[in-house]
């Protein structure tokens, strides 16, 4: 009887809380929710992996506006360019924060960094020391060297490790590149290729920190949602996180110091971009440069954290760019081939693609587009969070929402494309740039776009159209490329990319002399 009378009151309360919750919801002009909201639990009920299809589907069923409950937390789910628009132009100042996440206090520098800082004088500060001394298209195009460099050295280990219908791991030559390209850039050294056996520990070190950093760095930690559970300690994040920030720190540290060494050792001039001996300064050198000025503001800890946020997410991003864009073209060999002909009748075969060249490879760029709209390295944007109240859609969005655009449903929303999932880089043509209104965004939109599109795209580009231009490519055997998506924040595939490759006769000759 007593049990049946607690059960009762259970039901009565779970019932009178989910009717109060919807009417509340109408009285203050709330966007809908899916039914049932549950008490504690919110809406995590309905989440499976890859969250951007499981909130997709979510939204296919209840509207492109919805506000969820993750555990305590309001969130407000947009699906829409409409109301992406809306978020990202008449309130960008309104959803220019972040939320307060355990991501951004342990691997943030409790929410300082450039990804985790609040909108203000701080985070303004940051935003303008990453667009002009780091990625400014004067420092980036000071730096192109190092990018060519790479990526000829990429293009001379495969066709000399060549012998007829070579396999090769592209995820982990995609990685490879893109870390020796960043970590040139921003610390002046190299991880893979020759005479660097002797540092390969430290490459396998930074490797997992990034696959540890995406892994654990986003709006899917529990803990976050459901405070009770990071109080008891519930799997250990929070140690976790702090125990990966302190591998991150030493991590940095390290290559500030040696860095800091160098400079000494080459008795720096005050030139901007060389150092002592006539070399192109590294980023870590700017910034230590910058630090002698005003060193109060340029701490080594700004420095170390401003570069974790280029390192990390310039290596596995555009490294998954890369390889989801080849996965895309030997599952579609007809496009491949027209790629061929376009970069062979532009370029030739008497000298590699440069980043100048880029210009004149539009349906390249397609190929590209194409690859960020069906596959986006951010899928959920970045989090954000309402400082205010406002409208979005015409409903009412309370202070301390945070907000998720999931830029993937967009981007394959049958109502702005057609036929979405298919592979059609000719959608492109005579498209520039990367941005569609507020339909094609795959690095974001308003005060808070990821500062490395430039770079990335020029990385990408210039990466894939070498590859294209100086090989022949294969899948392994009959079967397609498996296209499925594995789980994490920028979206990997399930299964690494295996290819088969020989040297297209037409370049031997140039090959063979690089």
């Amino acid at each position: 009887m007593f049990l049946h009378l607690v059960l009762f009151h259970l039901v009565l309360f779970v019932a009178v809380y989910i009717l109060t919750d919807h009417l509340i919801k109408k009285i203050r002009n709330l966007p809908p929710s899916p039914f049932p909201t549950l008490p504690i639990i919110g809406h995590l009920y309905l989440f499976k992996k890859p969250l951007h299809r499981s909130l997709s589907n979510i939204s296919s069923k209840y509207g492109p506006i919805l506000l969820l409950k993750f555990g305590s937390r309001s969130v407000l789910l947009v699906t829409s360019q409409s109301a992406a628009e809306e978020c990202f132009t008449k309130n960008d100042i309104v959803f220019a924060n972040r939320p307060h996440l355990l991501a951004g206090k342990h691997l943030g520098y409790n929410y300082t960094s450039l990804t985790w800082a609040p909108y203000g004088d701080h985070w303004r500060n940051l935003r303008k020391i990453s667009s002009l001394e780091i990625l400014s298209k004067n420092r980036l195009q000071t730096l192109s060297f190092v990018r060519m460099d790479e990526i000829r050295s990429v293009v001379c280990r495969l066709y000399q490790h060549d012998h007829l219908n070579q396999t090769v791991d592209m995820q982990s030559v995609f990685f490879e590149l893109t870390l020796n390209v960043m970590m040139r850039m921003i610390a002046g050294k190299r991880y893979y290729g020759e005479n660097v056996a002797e540092i390969d520990q430290k490459a396998k070190v930074f490797r997992e920190i990034v696959i540890e950093t995406f892994r654990h760095g986003g709006v899917s930690n529990i803990g976050d949602f459901l405070p009770l559970l990071r109080w008891v300690g519930f799997g250990g994040l929070e140690k976790r996180l702090m125990i990966l920030q302190q591998k991150r720190e030493i991590f940095m540290q390290n290559l500030v110091e040696e860095c800091r060494r160098r400079m000494e050792i080459s008795d720096e001039q005050s030139e901007n971009y060389m150092d002592g001996s006539g070399n192109k300064k590294n980023m870590i050198q700017v910034m230590l440069s910058l630090q002698k000025l005003e060193p109060e503001y340029y701490t080594d800890e700004n420095i170390r954290s401003l570069m974790l946020v280029l390192l990390i997410a310039g290596t596995d991003t555009s490294a998954g760019t890369m390889e989801w864009a080849m996965s895309l073209l030997l599952n579609n060999p007809n496009i491949l081939k027209k790629a061929q002909v376009e970069i062979d009748s532009q370029i030739g075969s008497d000298r590699l693609i440069d980043e100048f060249d880029l210009a004149k490879l539009p349906y390249l760029r397609c190929i590209v587009n194409e690859t960020l709209r069906l596959y986006p390295a951010g899928p959920l944007l970045a989090p954000h969070e309402s400082s205010e109240d406002c409208k979005i859609g015409g409903f009412h969005v309370p202070r301390g929402t945070m907000l998720l655009v999931n830029m993937w449903a967009i981007q394959n929303d049958p109502k702005n494309w057609e036929e979405p999932r298919k592979f059609k880089p000719e959608r492109f043509e005579g498209f520039e740039g990367t941005r569609d209104g507020f339909k094609l965004m795959p690095f974001g939109s308003g005060r808070r776009i990821c500062p490395g599109e430039s770079l990335a795209m020029r990385m990408v580009g210039l990466a894939l159209g070498s590859l294209i231009q100086c090989f022949e490519w294969e899948r392994v055997g009959e079967e397609k490329v498996d296209m499925r998506e594995g789980t994490g924040l920028t979206m990997p595939k399930a299964e690494p990319l295996q290819a088969k490759y020989h040297p297209r006769p037409t370049m031997i000759k140039l090959l063979s002399q690089i």
